[in-house]
């Protein structure tokens, strides 16, 4: 950000500077995610219609028809895609939504553009030549790419980079789907097995998913307001009875979503390594076995959702022609099945493209084939709108479980077909479907909730951190404070013995700078130095500061970086004025005590924990809060073995893990530099720095 941008949020309290930076960035992650979906989509149309579109016609009802082009097409775009990737970005991996997934997890919210963008790039080339995958999974992993790149340009943290890789997963599935609510729900939900969402990452995500929705539809095919389904707004539910249908749909969905992630899972875990054929040669394999399942059944090619936008139509039951209800119901189901498989050859085999767009057809198919299943077992019964009603419905449900999303499925799919009528079944459905085939899920990184993410570790100590401010830890009346023309002796007769004394240097209640251990003990060293210094030659000038608005959690950021132990407060503006000090060890204290108050309150609620070590387990919990340095001031008597030497030859670095800055004498008065050539006696006592010396094991890792 500008030096303007960054002194005004400077200014603005820290909750509105955060949101204030975090919705700007969620903008710009959505407007690049939806001009990344509308290339997408622009490529993939153009595309299909020059090679595959030449060949076949994917949303008709044909079947049995080879053709050279549609078998050995497919196989072609695999290899390409195949050699793209490995040439491009050999260590791209993944379906789409799993990459984002893992990066989220296990990587700090880094996900490098290079492999989503190539991958992107390969799935245009593997749809456009008749490969069974979708768009969406590779413009989610894409839009997350971008989002984590704006992350690092910025320079974000962790967390707020985890933030922007949701943010571009919502707009890049709020924008090619038309979905901006479901869009930004989805990438909130998709990173764990249970219906949650990332609550940090919603708000922004719903900012990103606006504006990426809009600036995909100034360049999408379809105009603002138009569905990616026609005909379902429609739709309505009308009455109960129906219920008895839908209950059916649910867990016939969450089956189908079984079969997708066994022939996934068989393929891509099981056949392609049992081949032993280089990484970019197994691609063509699974093109040219879709192909051949393409010559029996060419709709398994379609990647627009042709052939279930005919049979929402109106091509369904009467005036669809001269084919049974018995007969459309084993093309819907052979459809079905067959683009599982399908798509596992095409994406298992490591052919470039997602599996959350097959997901909605094989939905779509399954709700048809049970509409037409039920007009043939009971003609007259179910009504054509309730045959139709079935196959949007059917596409929240295979995606609701496979991508164990049922909250997010639900709305998408509303979105995408504009069946509000239809919320009723969706409920239904996506909640029996998700329970049915949960345990099954197409998106392996997911983890079961927050409570298991490596993101989640420390959220009980990051919570309470966040809820403390510095202005109530400062300790205003520091002990320990210096004119900057103050000498050694003076700084030395204030400190007390066994701390770890840092001089705060004031001059006109502005702080100029800090004196600590290592800065007196660098004086010390040099030979006559100690005697012509004053504190403004000795302070380290370059400070690092918190603000008493501040969070605890700012605070302990400022520490890890600067490896301080006490830092100074400085109010804001332009002058500055020093407040005080905030030490490490009280930020430990307040978090041992929060911690505390929360065992007592956990062990209230939940009386079986009480048999855990907590103590140690909150030693745990704070140990990166707590000090870090061991050398501490001390007062000490002169050892017998150099009684009679001088501190020179006593050599006391060197023999006793110490530096000493001063000798009392006998009648208090102090000696300070000390003489490094004067004898030692029994009455005088030393003033030291004395830290710890290395264990064995210490030396040994050394």
């Amino acid at each position: 950000m500008s030096p303007k941008t960054s002194g005004f949020l400077e200014r603005l309290p820290r909750p509105a500077a955060r949101w204030s930076r975090l919705f700007g960035l969620s903008a710009l992650v959505g407007l690049a995610g939806g001009l990344a979906a509308a290339a997408l989509e622009w490529g993939l149309d153009h595309g299909s219609s020059f090679l595959i579109g030449r060949y076949t016609h994917l949303g008709g009802t044909g079947v049995l028809r080879f053709d050279w082009g549609v078998l050995l097409l497919p196989a072609a775009g695999g290899l390409l895609s195949g050699l793209i990737v490995y040439w491009l970005c050999p260590k791209a991996l993944g379906h789409g939504t799993d990459v984002l997934t893992h990066a989220f997890h296990h990587q700090f919210g880094r996900l490098n553009l290079r492999g989503p963008l190539v991958k992107a790039t390969a799935a245009i080339g593997v749809i456009s030549c008749g490969g069974s995958a979708g768009p969406e999974g590779p413009i989610a992993a894409l839009g997350a790419g971008l989002g984590s790149t704006f992350g690092r340009v910025f320079g974000l943290n962790a967390r707020e980079r985890r933030v922007m890789l949701v943010s571009g997963c919502a707009a890049g599935v709020g924008a090619i789907f038309g979905c901006p609510l479901g869009g930004a729900l989805f990438a909130a939900g998709i990173l764990y097995r249970e219906p949650e969402f990332e609550s940090d990452a919603i708000v922004p995500a719903f900012v990103a998913s606006v504006f990426g929705y809009s600036a995909y539809m100034l360049f999408a095919l379809r105009e603002f307001g138009e569905f990616m389904l026609d005909g379902a707004n429609t739709m309505a539910f009308d009455q109960p009875a129906e219920l008895i249908l839908y209950a059916v749909l649910g867990p016939l969905c969450g089956l189908f979503s079984i079969l997708f992630y066994l022939c996934v899972r068989t393929v891509e875990d099981k056949i392609t390594p049992a081949t032993h054929l280089p990484v970019w040669l197994t691609p063509a394999i699974g093109g040219l076995a879709t192909g051949a399942i393409a010559c029996v059944l060419p709709q398994v090619m379609d990647g627009q959702y042709r052939f279930i936008q005919n049979a929402i139509d109106g091509n369904f039951g009467p005036g669809m022609g001269d084919l049974s209800p018995w007969s459309w119901a084993k093309l819907f189901g052979a459809v079905a099945v067959m683009k599982c498989v399908a798509t596992a050859l095409t994406v298992g085999s490591g052919g470039s493209g997602g599996v959350l767009g097959p997901s909605l057809f094989v939905g779509g198919a399954v709700g048809a084939f049970l509409g037409a299943a039920a007009e043939a077992i009971a003609p007259g019964m179910v009504s054509v709108e309730l045959q139709k009603a079935m196959i949007p419905v059917g596409m929240a449900g295979v995606l609701a479980a496979s991508m164990r999303i049922p909250m997010a499925a639900l709305v998408m799919t509303i979105e995408m077909t504009g069946s509000y009528g239809l919320i009723v079944p969706l409920m239904l459905v996506c909640s029996s479907a998700y329970v049915t085939g949960r345990r099954f899920g197409l998106n392996s990184a997911q983890v079961r909730g927050a409570a298991e993410s490596p993101a989640h570790a420390a959220d009980a100590v990051v919570h309470i951190l966040e809820s403390v401010r510095v202005s109530s830890l400062v300790e205003r009346n520091w002990p320990l404070v210096a004119a900057p023309d103050a000498r050694l002796p003076e700084l030395v007769s204030k400190i007390s013995f066994g701390t770890r004394p840092v001089f705060a240097v004031v001059d006109n209640d502005r702080i100029v700078g800090l004196i600590s251990v290592p800065d007196i003990q660098r004086m010390v060293e040099e030979p006559g130095m100690a005697d012509m210094l004053i504190a403004e030659d000795m302070m380290t000038e370059s400070l690092a500061v918190v603000h008493p608005d501040h969070d605890l959690y700012q605070a302990l950021e400022v520490f890890r970086r600067e490896n301080h132990d006490v830092m100074p407060v400085v109010a804001r503006g332009r002058h500055g004025a020093w407040v005080g000090m905030l030490s490490r060890e009280n930020v430990f204290k307040t978090v041992r005590e929060r911690i505390r108050e929360m065992q007592k309150m956990v062990i209230r609620e939940h009386a079986g924990l009480a048999a855990m070590d907590q103590e140690g387990q909150l030693q745990q919990l704070v140990m990166g809060v707590s000090p870090m340095r061991t050398d501490r001031v001390q007062r000490l008597l002169v050892p017998l073995q150099v009684i009679g030497k001088s501190l020179r030859e006593a050599d006391f670095r060197r023999n006793f893990n110490a530096q000493v800055v001063a000798i009392e004498q006998s009648d208090g008065t102090l000696q300070c530099p000390p003489d490094p050539d004067a004898p030692l006696s029994t009455a005088q006592r030393l003033v030291a720095i004395v830290w710890e010396a290395p264990n064995d094991s210490d030396e040994q890792s050394q």
